[in-house]
Formats: C-alpha cells, structure tokens, sequence
C-alpha cells in the first residue's frame, strides 16, 4: 500500500474504498503530495475555482455533469462542468466591469439557487473574498457582517433586500454593488440584475492571478455571545478540500454526492461547493428546507451514491420513523458521513437498520477548514467516536497552561483537543482580531476549545466544548454523554444538557428534551426518563431535572444552543442569537 492508491484511478469494478489501509497511509503521507494531485494555474499560483471547475473542463470533462439542482417546487436544472466554467468566468467578468478588485469582497445572502455556486467560484477566480451568509439573518448581523467584512459587493434576493438591507445601505459605506439574483422588470432601486450582468458579459475573461496563501474566504462565526469572528481561509485551503473528501468521504470517479448544508454554514462551502467540484463529482444542490419524505425522494431519484448529512438531520429522519426509509430505494447510496454536533451512538445504530449503511461521523470547525478527523469507509466505526485524526494531521488530547501544552497519554482521561498546525486549511486569522487569533495557538499547538479523550486504539471521542462542561459535586460531567443516553429512550427525540447552579454540588445537570411523535409530556414521563438516566449514568451524572420542551435552540449548522438555553434558565442576557435555525 502506497500513497499511488489514492492518486491513481481505480480499476473498473473497483467498489473498494479509497484509502483501504489507514495505518499505512497515515505513516507515509506528505501535505506536498497532496498538493500535486491539483494542478495548479497555467503561470503558477493556486486558486479554488480553477481547481474545481476549469481543469476539469479542460481535460475532457468539460460536458459531464457538475451541478444538479433542484429547487422548492421540484423544477430542475444541470449544469456541466463546462457551463459552470464558462458561466463563472462570466461573472468574473461583471466584477472586473464593476470595478471589484483582488481582496475586496462578496457577501452571498440568499436560498442555495444556483446564481450562487456561479458567483461563489466567478468571485475567486477574480481574485476577490467570498463570504456567505445565512439568507435568514435578520438586519442586525446583516449589518454586523456586511460593514466587518467591508463587504463591497453583495448577492440577494428582491424580498431579502427590500426588507433586510435597504435601510442599512447608509450604514455599509463599503457596499457599492447589490445583485439580485431573482432579477426581472421591477429590480429595486440602485441593484443590478444577476442575469442581465452575466449576459451582457462575454466570454472573454483573464483570470486574476493569485497564489496560495491570498485570502479567499471568509466565514462568520458566532456563539450565543460576543461578536461574530470572521474566520479567514485562503487558495491553499483546496488542497485540503479536495484530499478530504477522498480520504475521509471516500470520494470515487462518477460519484453523485449531496451536502446537505447551506453554504452559509463553512461545511456547505468546503463540502458543498469547493470539494465535490475539485474531485470531478456530480453534485446535487436541493433549494428546499428539510423534509422526511423529500430527502428520501432525492437520495432515491437522483440515484445520490456519498451523502454529507447533519445529526439532527438524522435524528430528524430517526423521528419520522424507520418505515419510512423503506418506501424509498436507496440501493444506490453507499456512503452516509455526518458533521456538526457529535452523532449519538443510537444514530449510528439506526442507519445500519433503516438505511443499510452505517454513518460515519467525522469533527473538524470552521477554523480548520476541512475535517480533521473521521470514520473512515475502510475502518471499523466505534459508535459515539468522531474517528481516527486524518492523514497528514496530528491530534492529541492535552492540559495547558498559558505558555506549555502536555499530552494526555492515558487512554481515556479526559483533556483539551488540540492539533499540530501545518495543514493547508488551517485558518490565517480572525478579521481584526490578532489578540483572539494569537491565543488559539499554544506551545506549536492550535488549541480547539474542545474537550475529548481518546481510546486505546486511537478512537476520539467529543465530550464537550470547554465552556459547556458541568462541574458537579467534583464530577466533569461532559453534556453530549447524558444527551446520548436520553436519546435511547424511545420517548426522547432530542435532548440538550446544561449545568444549572447548585448550593451544594456547585452545578447540577438539567435535561431539556424534545419527544418523539406519539407520547405526551406529564410528570410521569418526566419520573421514567430520570429513573432511565440514573440507571444507566449513576446518581452523580443523571440529570436532576428534566424539562419537556417543544423545541430545543440550535444554529442553523445543527449544533445545541447549549449557552442561549443556560442564559435563558438564568434569565441572564441572550447576547448574539443570529446563527439560531429560524432566524430572530
């Protein structure tokens, strides 16, 4: 086994994984390699979306297909790799004729239509910034986003426009450009059509030259406090896209793959755009929300092979019942990955039985920029595991100080995750937050705010962020451990967890929970699931308290609100709850 395995094409019939021998290839990887399995720019230089449409279209792939979209009331559109290329150097083109520079920015506030995969990979191949924001933001972290990132272009919608950003275009003196991507006769005043724009370009467009460390994007992030950091990633970061997708996707010729991410959100960027585009793969883009019975429709009729998902989507889909699953053919499909908050071993479980497959969760952050670590296709999943540390990336469980880091050796005790820098999408910076970005790094560390413990086989495993451990009666009581259990009661759906004061223990744990369909909340559920939870963790980690609740608060990416719902028990402030699913 050799790194050739993963560079070379498969033979036909060849259903294997990618990265059949892990240890192997984990002893002999080089970032380097990796590196020139893309081709780079004609005159040198790296820029992403050279590398996920033209070089392909240039190499005799130019008519297979690269998007297929499908939008809320099941009209369809493809695009193949060569209407992409030519579509995004079109609108290169249009910034170049607005005036839009190298290292100036676009901002993406609107559905996933197709105007904005175009603008995405037009706005790189300009050489400008592209940041996508979440189209249910409300005007404020519109405008905390916009004016932060000096945002000199912006792609919307009419309805988004007239009721988010209209009256804010006195306070985003850097706004100079809005394009409407659902343009027509009635475009508002001062905005430019995005179809008229790209028309009236032709197909004459010099790309402008960047290298690999240029910036290339920028990604908002928040909790329920503090202002947003705009995490900023550059043209190297692809070498990292494309490679992870391979290895910890088990990407293959001809695959159809669906992310099923907003760009908004970094995964939706990184997986949803940037890395099935660099592999040459079909990808398939839904307009729509969530819903059941349509997700199972589109993994069945587009014949989808790799599909990226979120837990809650999953325990979403575990809601709605098994049978459900069964009506659709899914025979097609023969990889299931996850991302966002850790995947509960039930969920694990519950794909072998109503989907066929198991799933494979995987962690990596906005700041790393591609995953970091993963449940490999060629690897046994450890239920409750995020995996095993990618090729090429060093993980270790640590205790710091605030100049030393000491690894954990143990396995199984409980400390910081952190990872040696080095890889190609390790985040460059905050946006004007040199201080914040300084601290992540340690003693040749990027501390990740993460606490895990890793096994003796070298399994990692998520128990928390540091800032979300429950100290209680001398217990760290990590929240996702008491989540898992509550969600093997056949009564719970969701489950979120937080420390609550208390005189004596310090903390105590209180359960929040969402039921599934057909059980009704009462005193007597809230009796059997606490017995449930004391049986199975012990009286010292089992919540004290259970509170049934019609819908816990998370971020449109998936992840528990755990803060906003400790602020709210607490009565304390809410602080920044624009990334919260459903919008302010």
């Amino acid at each position: 086994m050799t790194y050739e395995r993963i560079r070379k094409e498969k033979s036909p019939g060849d259903t294997g994984p990618i990265m059949p021998d892990y240890e192997a290839l984990y002893g002999e990887f080089q970032w380097g390699d990796a590196r020139q399995m893309l081709d780079g720019l004609p005159d040198g230089g790296l820029n992403i979306a050279f590398e996920c449409v033209d070089r392909h279209a240039k190499s005799g792939r130019a008519d297979h297909p690269a998007l297929r979209w499908i939008g809320t009331g099941d009209e369809r559109r493809e695009y193949t790799y060569g209407e992409l290329a030519e579509l995004s150097d079109r609108f290169g083109a249009a910034l170049q004729g607005l005036g839009v520079k190298k290292g100036e920015s676009l901002f993406s506030l609107c559905g996933r239509v197709p105007p904005l995969y175009i603008a995405a990979l037009g706005t790189l191949k300009n050489g400008s910034i592209f940041c996508p924001l979440f189209a249910a933001f409300g005007p404020e972290p519109i405008r905390q986003r916009l004016g932060g990132g000096g945002g000199k272009v912006l792609l919307t919608t009419h309805r988004i426009y007239r009721q988010k950003v209209a009256g804010l275009r006195d306070e985003l003196p850097d706004l100079e450009h809005v394009i409407i991507v659902d343009d027509g006769d009635d475009l508002p005043e001062d905005t430019i059509g995005f179809s008229g724009l790209v028309e009236r370009n032709g197909r004459e467009f010099s790309m402008e030259p960047t290298e690999s460390e240029d910036l290339a994007l920028l990604h908002f992030t928040s909790g329920t406090t503090g202002a947003p950091k705009g995490v900023m990633h550059v043209h190297e970061a692809v070498v990292a896209h494309h490679i992870t997708g391979k290895i910890a996707l088990d990407f293959q010729d001809d695959d159809i793959f669906w992310c099923t991410a907003d760009p908004g959100w970094v995964t939706g960027t990184s997986y949803g755009i940037i890395s099935p585009l660099s592999n040459g793969l079909t990808m398939v883009v839904d307009q729509a929300e969530f819903n059941a019975e349509r997700w199972y429709r589109i993994l069945q009729d587009e014949e989808v092979t790799v599909w990226y998902t979120a837990p809650t989507a999953i325990r979403m889909l575990m809601k709605a019942g098994a049978e459900l699953a069964g009506d659709y053919d899914l025979s097609r499909l023969r990889f299931i990955a996850s991302v966002g908050e850790p995947l509960n071993p039930e969920a694990v479980v519950w794909g072998q039985e109503a989907l066929g497959l198991p799933i494979h969760d995987n962690w990596w952050q906005s700041e790393t920029g591609g995953i970091m670590i993963s449940n490999y296709a060629s690897m046994d999943i450890k239920p409750g595991s995020m995996g095993r540390p990618l090729p090429g990336v060093q993980a270790a469980v640590v205790e710091h100080t605030d100049d030393t880091v000491e690894i954990i050796e143990e396995p199984g005790e409980e400390g910081e995750l952190a990872l040696r820098p080095g890889w190609p999408s390790i985040f460059r910076g905050y946006l004007d937050m040199e201080e914040r970005y300084r601290r992540c790094f340690v003693d040749g560390w990027y501390l990740t705010g993460d606490m895990a413990r890793v096994d003796e086989d070298g399994y990692f495993f998520f128990v928390g962020r540091t800032d979300d451990l429950i100290k209680s009666a001398g217990h760290l009581i990590g929240p996702f451990e008491v989540e898992s259990t509550l969600l093997e009661h056949e009564a719970v759906a969701q489950a979120a967890v937080i420390g609550k004061p208390h005189p004596t223990a310090g903390e105590m744990v209180k359960a929040f929970v969402e039921l599934s369909t057909g059980f009704e909340a009462g005193r007597a559920l809230q009796r059997e699931l606490k017995g449930f939870a004391r049986t199975r963790l012990g009286p010292a980690v089992a919540p004290r308290e259970i509170e049934i609740v019609d819908e816990i608060p998370r971020t449109r990416s998936g992840k528990i609100m755990r803060r906003l719902l400790k602020a709210r028990e607490l009565g304390e402030p809410e602080g920044d709850i624009s990334t919260l699913e459903g919008g302010q």
